[in-house]
């Protein structure tokens, strides 16, 4: 409670110190509520979970002369009402994997928590920019990935660089991470491995979490906007002492006869493991340096004022997995639907199908996720890094904005998993992963937005 009182007295602090500045100087209260209700509920003798979460970033953005900025922040994280979900299901052995993430994952059973989530000066002129410290982040495969009650965050430095709107440089320089769904700023080796590990290529537990060494992310972006192909991307990704992945993007659109657009995109990945993948002992390594992987997507779609719909592919294949922590964010490729993660495998094909409709001037946007995901058989541990079944996923959502108040928004998902194909699943195979009706009512409140 004194945090909270002391955060309060500086949000005030900071606006009656801007009234009494120069003009030069703006200050400007930095304040974002957040309410999370997650539920996780299956048709047989599963244990079901459910959390309601609430989160508060008091904190302040500073202007001096259009160029300096200093960015502080910090948030305060609260377990408000939730079944246990430190016990496991009883049928399946394994512990709570969605609601438990709402806090924090190091410590679960501290109900209320906090951290300095934003701590970051930067430079800013016409062309050229550079931050450092405590900051947000979205490069393909790190990136915020904001389903919970606050982003991942990274402290370190960026800089950019954009010579013409058609052209822009950027680079990461990333030396700890701020997982989302904890309390703690952890080195890049220690924030691999709180969240679950999946099996060795032998079918073992992994061991990798807190025997991962790895020191820095470096991260290079490139744009281009040409006027015959579209947009061309690519980003450099480079984890020290475990892998490096190089991204690429094609995206166009083309006018219609009506109001509406054509749009495409296609994209193209390659990783590989380096140093010794996080450790020299093969029992404690995060990735098989030997690893060498490649996925291709690809998305067409049609978009008009109130409405627009999409269906995209990728193909993953080569040797060993494709690795990417998820504790620091989403995929890249067109065919993520939120709720999951096809990272961990040595291939997989997806199919899905996106739609989504704007109703007037209501300020609801609801939309529609559909998908399959054909993955390596499970009894592959080599090829399937968390025994996971291929699977289709459908995802209903509501966005709503109040057109009278929009510092206030409301996201609602509800998600269903289930297997494809009429295996027969053991208990540990449909817990946490197929079966399920997941729902996420998501909050926010940003008054000086």
């Amino acid at each position: 409670m004194k945090k909270i009182l002391l955060g309060v007295f500086l949000v005030l602090s900071f606006q009656v110190i801007a009234q009494q500045t120069e003009p030069q100087l703006k200050i400007v209260p930095d304040v974002h509520f957040r309410m999370f209700w997650m539920s996780t509920s299956y048709p047989k003798d599963f244990k079901n979970d459910y959390a309601l979460g609430s989160s508060l970033n008091l904190g302040a953005k500073l202007t001096y002369s259009e160029h300096v900025n200093f960015h502080v922040g910090y948030r305060f994280y609260g377990n408000l009402w939730s079944s246990d979900l430190t016990s496991p299901d009883p049928l399946s052995g394994l512990g709570n994997r969605y609601e438990v993430g709402l806090f924090d994952l190091l410590h679960p059973e501290d109900k209320y928590f906090g951290k300095l989530e934003t701590l970051s000066l930067s430079y800013i002129q016409d062309k050229w920019g550079a931050k450092v410290g405590r900051m947000g982040i979205n490069t393909d495969w790190v990136n915020a990935q904001d389903g919970r009650l606050a982003p991942t965050a990274i402290e370190g430095l960026h800089a950019w660089y954009a010579p013409s709107p058609k052209w822009e440089f950027g680079l990461w320089a990333i030396s700890k991470m701020g997982v989302r769904g904890t309390s703690e700023w952890l080195g890049i080796g220690e924030s691999i491995g709180v969240f679950p590990v999946g099996r060795t290529i032998n079918g073992e537990p992994s061991q990798y979490a807190g025997n991962t060494n790895s020191d820095w992310i470096g991260i290079l972006e490139f744009s281009h906007q040409t006027e015959k192909f579209g947009k061309i991307s690519v980003s450099e990704t480079l984890v020290q002492n475990i892998s490096n992945t190089l991204w690429a993007s094609l995206e166009k659109n083309w006018p219609s006869q009506s109001d509406g657009k054509w749009f495409s995109g296609i994209q193209s990945g390659f990783q590989n493991g380096i140093g010794d993948g996080g450790n020299i002992n093969p029992i404690f390594q995060y990735k098989d340096p030997e690893d060498t992987n490649w996925v291709v997507s690809a998305k067409a779609g049609y978009a008009v004022t109130n409405w627009s719909m999409s269906l995209s592919y990728s193909h993953l294949d080569g040797k060993g997995r494709w690795l990417s922590p998820r504790e620091w964010g989403k995929d890249a490729w067109y065919t993520f639907i939120p709720r999951e993660r096809n990272e961990g495998f040595g291939g997989m094909d997806a199919l899905v199908a996106y739609v989504d409709f704007k109703i007037g001037d209501t300020g609801l946007r609801p939309y529609l996720h559909f998908g399959f995901h054909w993955l390596p058989d499970y009894t592959d541990p080599q090829a399937n890094k968390y025994g996971f079944p291929s699977y289709r996923q459908l995802n209903l959502g509501l966005k709503y904005v109040p057109q009278s108040y929009k510092a206030i928004d409301f996201h609602l998902i509800i998600m269903n998993k289930e297997a494809i194909g009429n295996r027969d699943l053991s208990p540990k195979l449909r817990y946490n992963k197929v079966e399920m009706i997941h729902v996420n009512g998501m909050l926010n409140w940003r008054p000086f937005k």
